[in-house]
């Protein structure tokens, strides 16, 4: 299979103008799917204990005219800021198809219309169990990555998630896109179709005070318990989420 790395270096991560530290401990490892090769970010101390799995959101899926990408690479580095610092004994770093590596399966709808396809969600699953196996693992995800790993806990079953944490997370895309008056994905699963056996899963939901991307109320109106939804203080869709990182880090 063709395969196109976009970028990345072993100890420097470049991300427009700000450079991320990967720590010494986080390895990079593709992973094999039946569909997509996965790029992932992996610090594996103790096999036995619990895994955090970090999924990341929709990245650079379209550009400043919304016109699709012809790279989904996130450019903000602040969600891996978070999962490199997190100081659990495991911890993965998990990107979405086509991000950072990019094979014959991706095209351009796997970050378009259908980045919540039925594929797209089970290689995601794929990769997630060939690295935690059958241990406890707590599933974050940061905005469209919360789509995800909502699908991969209930349309999808083998996982024993334990915790589900979302930040600024797209819990119903079809809510989303009315909302911002936007095409719907009409190629993707809906985490909505699945709504009663997700709020089963003990979770928390982080939403940013000025997100003008996933507003509170979106988050509110899906997960109906304001109990499960903190608001963090000055913080939109792609900033200011530096105070969660520790409470993140100790789940």
């Amino acid at each position: 299979m063709k395969l196109k790395r976009f970028l990345f270096a072993s100890i420097l991560f470049l991300g427009g103008c700000q450079t991320l530290v990967i720590p010494h401990d986080f390895v990079y490892k593709e992973i094999e799917t039946n569909t997509f090769k996965l790029a992932s970010w992996q610090k594996i101390t103790n096999p036995k204990a619990k895994f955090k799995v970090y999924i990341e959101g929709d990245g650079a899926s379209f550009d400043a005219y919304g016109m699709p990408t012809d790279n989904p690479t996130p450019r903000n580095i602040n969600f891996r800021k978070m999962a490199f610092g997190d100081f659990s004994p495991n911890v993965i770093y998990l990107a979405r198809p086509c991000q950072f590596v990019k094979d014959d399966m991706c095209s351009q709808r796997h970050w378009t219309d259908a980045r919540f396809a039925v594929e797209v969600v089970s290689a995601t699953y794929e990769a997630i169990k060939n690295i935690v196996k059958d241990n406890d693992v707590v599933l974050i995800g940061f905005s469209g990555g919360a789509q995800v790993a909502g699908l991969v806990s209930v349309a999808r079953k083998g996982l024993n998630v334990k915790k589900l944490i979302t930040i600024g997370g797209n819990l119903d895309h079809i809510a989303w896109s009315r909302h911002h008056k936007i095409r719907v994905l009409n190629q993707s699963l809906n985490l909505a179709d699945y709504r009663d056996e997700y709020m089963k899963i003990p979770q928390i939901h982080y939403v940013g005070e000025n997100d003008k991307v996933i507003t509170p109320e979106l988050v509110y109106d899906f997960v109906k318990d304001n109990s499960l939804v903190y608001v963090v203080d000055g913080a939109t869709h792609n900033s200011g989420w530096e105070e969660i990182y520790p409470v993140v880090w100790g789940d």
